[in-house]
């Protein structure tokens, strides 16, 4: 757990249950920042005036240890309706980083197999009924953690993969993110079809392609 990090609360959520709603859903998107590899977005449907026991735990994906990410996403599977939305990184050279952010969470709400009555986005708006788009909603609201923890444990998987179908790279260990190890090997091998050409870090290599 990180320590002396504040823990998310269920004001939110128990503010849209109060006023009618069944399902709140929250969610939220990783690999925003990364140069290579897709955006990736998660939704988390809590029902009225739910107790599970990983509401204690969640915090933002961002400060918890890999450890703790899988153990409290393979907890919040097993308990509550969820699921994960994708925009590739040619979605994002395309459509530009907040519309694939946007894709991606719609992409993770319509897979979830309800319909949420409010839904909680981190600094993001969505064109649907009842949302409420909060900066730091990951640090603040539980459903929206969760959605972030979700994200990060799907995403950090499928960038493991690339290290065996893109080899050459090391996506496996920078998950795509700058890094000096990733630049290095990027100015070294010109980016692969994973790469975000209009990522700055990307386009002012100045690489051959």
């Amino acid at each position: 757990m990180a320590e002396g990090v504040p823990a998310p609360t269920l004001d939110r959520e128990r503010a849209a249950w109060a006023a009618g709603a069944r399902w709140v859903a929250g969610v939220d998107e990783v690999g925003v920042g990364a140069m290579a590899g897709p955006v990736t977005a998660a939704a988390v449907a809590l029902p009225a005036e739910a107790r599970f026991r990983w509401f204690a735990e969640v915090r933002d994906s961002k400060v918890l240890l890999p450890r703790m990410r899988e153990r409290l996403a393979a907890e919040i599977r097993s308990t509550v309706p969820w699921a994960v939305g994708w925009a590739s990184a040619r979605e994002v050279d395309d459509l530009g980083l907040t519309e694939a952010r946007r894709r991606a969470a719609l992409r993770a709400l319509e897979a979830l197999g309800l319909s949420p009555d409010a839904v909680i986005s981190d600094a993001l708006t969505l064109p649907v009924p009842g949302n409420v788009a909060l900066v730091d909603a990951d640090a603040l609201c539980v459903s929206v953690a969760a959605a972030s923890i979700l994200a990060k444990v799907a995403r950090d998987a499928h960038m493991v993969e690339l290290c065996e179908r893109v080899p050459g790279y090391a996506f496996c260990r920078h998950k795509g993110y700058v890094t000096p190890e990733h630049k290095a090997l990027l100015a070294r091998r010109g980016p692969s079809a994973e790469h975000r050409r209009r990522f700055a870090p990307v386009s002012q290599l100045a690489l051959p392609w």
